[in-house]
């Protein structure tokens, strides 16, 4: 017996080192999501700082509410409309709702599952064979032989719970809290937005009927003119010709009103779409004359991180791109399952609850590791990866593209000043 003494601890030690080698995982490769060098302040027009924008200030406007910079109230009436009833804010609050669910549904995963399970049946077993002679012989309960129909009743209580031994469950809730905190940022984004959106259509409407009142006091003007030129004809103080250019000229100003009125209607339709809405009239005021204007406060660019909803959304799903990668490592260590179960079993209802003869219970646990063939969890741990690499692109992306459309308007506020 030496021989086989000498062979246990040597089978432990090979099947040990078997299961181990099958759970090296792969490194994680260090990436910092660290911002684009950002300039100390906006580049403006000729590179100069406007009267009416306020660079290299730490106040900012978006730390304002929207409504501080329309003094229309037809315009913040649509705009709180827009807020309330617009498609596409209603479909981001519901993708809000949609990450919330999921993160109290891994969150449940890190506790046990508890059930409760009951369940009925009957067997007959045939006489003639091991199980059915051996019933026929004995006793179920002193003095009582084993019914021919055998009933089953059960009920119970049992519980699982995948032990998070190397974290994977908690990575995943962590992904999950930051697509969450991601979606309400996006919903921001997208109030944001449209707001501008509202406010730039609302101005179009007013300046397309400045535009069509002009238009329609030059063709008022123009009827006149044409009016003395055709009575300078019948006076022969004029050619046809001359009358000719003023009626073109009449053509022209009442093509125009038409193309003006089509553009109009389309802007209302536009501003209806985007306040949830069929196409109706838009209640508006007249273009209001340039009074003072009112300083854009830019704030710094380092602020943006700070302020841009898309820019934090960005940065959300970097943080979730991280667990996402955690939780693919941790696919190659073994997990831990722990069950369960207690209840009561018996043959007949009136001994279902007499105890302890019918009380059941069990326990169990279970250690799996992936040996052979992991193919799946390197390709899921090879594609988190290169959605973290995408993550920290798409994170650098909206800094630069942020940075660069306040500049774009600050430089444009500059210009119409120098223009007018």
């Amino acid at each position: 017996m030496p021989f086989t003494k000498s062979r246990t601890p040597l089978s432990w030690v090979s099947g040990t080192a078997l299961l181990l080698s099958g759970c090296v995982a792969p490194r994680i490769a260090t990436e910092v999501a660290t911002a684009p060098s950002v300039p100390g302040a906006f580049r403006t027009a000729r590179d100069s700082v406007s009267p009416a924008v306020a660079a290299g200030d730490t106040t900012t406007a978006a730390d304002m509410p929207y409504a501080t910079f329309f003094d229309d109230a037809r315009l913040r009436a649509l705009i709180d409309t827009a807020v309330r009833n617009n498609p596409e804010v209603l479909a981001t609050l519901q993708e809000v709702e949609m990450s919330r669910n999921e993160l109290r549904g891994i969150r449940g995963r890190l506790l046990p599952k508890v059930g409760v399970g009951a369940g009925a049946g009957i067997e007959k077993v045939g006489l003639y064979t091991s199980q059915g002679a051996g019933d026929a012989s004995a006793e179920i309960t002193p003095g009582e032989k084993v019914p021919e129909r055998l009933g089953d009743l059960m009920l119970g209580f049992n519980a699982s719970w995948e032990v998070d031994v190397r974290g994977k469950i908690r990575n995943q809730k962590g992904a999950a809290l930051n697509r969450y905190l991601g979606s309400v940022e996006g919903s921001r984004f997208v109030r944001t937005a449209l707001v501008a959106e509202v406010a730039n259509t609302y101005y179009e409407l007013s300046a397309l009927d400045a535009k069509l009142a002009i238009i329609r006091q030059t063709i008022d003007l123009q009827r006149r003119e044409l009016e003395v030129v055709r009575a300078q004809r019948e006076a022969a103080a004029v050619t046809e010709l001359a009358v000719k250019q003023f009626e073109a000229l009449l053509l022209n100003a009442q093509a125009m009103e038409y193309e003006v009125l089509q553009q109009i209607r389309e802007a209302e339709n536009r501003l209806n779409r985007l306040l949830g809405r069929f196409p109706q009239p838009v209640e508006r005021g007249a273009l209001a004359a340039s009074g003072g204007a009112q300083v854009l406060r830019l704030g710094l660019p380092l602020q943006l991180l700070r302020n841009r909803p898309d820019i934090r959304q960005a940065e959300t799903e970097v943080a979730a791109s991280k667990f996402d990668l955690r939780a693919a490592r941790a696919e190659f260590f073994p997990e831990l399952n722990l069950g369960a179960g207690l209840g009561a079993r018996a043959f007949a209802a009136k001994y279902l609850f007499k105890f302890p003869e019918s009380m059941m219970y069990g326990l169990v646990s279970e250690v799996a590791a992936p040996l052979l063939n992991r193919t799946a969890q390197q390709a899921e741990f090879g594609r988190a990866s290169a959605y973290q690499r995408k993550a920290l692109i798409e994170y650098r992306r909206a800094i630069l593209a942020g940075v660069s459309e306040v500049s774009d308007v600050a430089s444009a506020i500059g210009n119409l000043e120098q223009e007018y």
